[in-house]
């Protein structure tokens, strides 16, 4: 369906478009952080459709898109993105946004790492100092994102599992908590830091490598291989997703009068 056409589609279906409603499969991210409850009224006011999410961990958010539960997929995790893409569960991944992650950790640092920009040496020294670090530990985006900064750093977690190196099994939020209730480093994207962070004497103790970088990307799940995908109710999400208001709703988003996410579509259309 070309651009716009799905999005017209529904505002001229009249008064029946209104008890639409798409199933959105996400990120803890996207929802912990309070993205979703800023940009998707928005989008429910101008077309009448609305959304609803499933907020969980990336790895599970696929694999629920794979089990056709579902009408679109937003996540992050590009390899896997690209991967959903080829197997034919999509037939497009749209850049939507990015922000980044963030190491947080006490005011008592006793891995040293305060003020770094390296965050591999960071890993390395948390991992040295034995310091106790909270790893979400549920396939998500964050957790494949820390996973690969060990394997950089050269650290083998699975060892240290159970000693220093938790597992929490839990979503970004939660993790939060559960790192500042143990005195523990974590990884965090930074918009679900500022919506949990001010607890206890915790702050971002690394930030500013390239590698940390966090992008988002939504796809369309295909109604090919799942017949029961809303198909112009989903693509006219993402095309508002994409376009100027849904752009600029995300760049809205703020969380203490500081910006949490950075639209990327149009960038994308430049470089593609």
């Amino acid at each position: 369906m070309k651009p716009i056409c799905a999005l017209l589609a529904i505002l001229l279906a009249g008064p029946a478009a209104a008890q639409e409603h798409i199933l959105v499969q996400s990120t803890t991210s996207t929802q912990n952080s309070g993205l979703f409850d800023h940009i998707l009224p928005q989008f429910t006011e101008k077309t009448g459709v609305a959304v609803r999410v499933v907020a969980v961990g990336t790895g599970q958010a696929i694999k629920n898109a794979m089990n056709c539960d579902g009408d679109v997929l937003l996540v992050h995790a590009r390899a896997r993105e690209d991967t959903f893409v080829a197997e034919g569960f999509a037939a497009r991944r749209y850049d939507v946004m990015y922000n980044d992650f963030v190491v947080i950790g006490p005011a008592a640092d006793p891995a040293g790492i305060a003020g770094s920009t390296d965050v591999k040496a960071a890993f390395a020294a948390i991992a040295a100092a034995g310091a106790p670090f909270a790893s979400r530990g549920d396939d998500s985006g964050t957790h494949t994102a820390e996973r690969a900064l060990w394997k950089a750093a050269g650290v083998d977690v699975a060892a240290a599992s159970g000693g220093w190196y938790r597992e929490t099994g839990s979503g970004m939020g939660a993790t939060i908590n559960t790192a500042v209730g143990m005195g523990a480093y974590a990884l965090s994207d930074r918009a679900t830091w500022s919506a949990y962070g001010g607890k206890g004497d915790f702050k971002v103790v690394v930030e500013g490598d390239a590698t940390l970088f966090n992008p988002y990307g939504v796809m369309l799940i295909s109604p090919e291989k799942c017949p029961s995908v809303k198909a112009a109710e989903g693509q006219a999400f993402i095309d508002w997703l994409v376009g100027p208001e849904g752009q600029a709703a995300i760049a809205s988003f703020t969380i203490g009068g500081d910006q949490q996410f950075f639209p990327s579509a149009a960038a994308a259309k430049v470089s593609g």
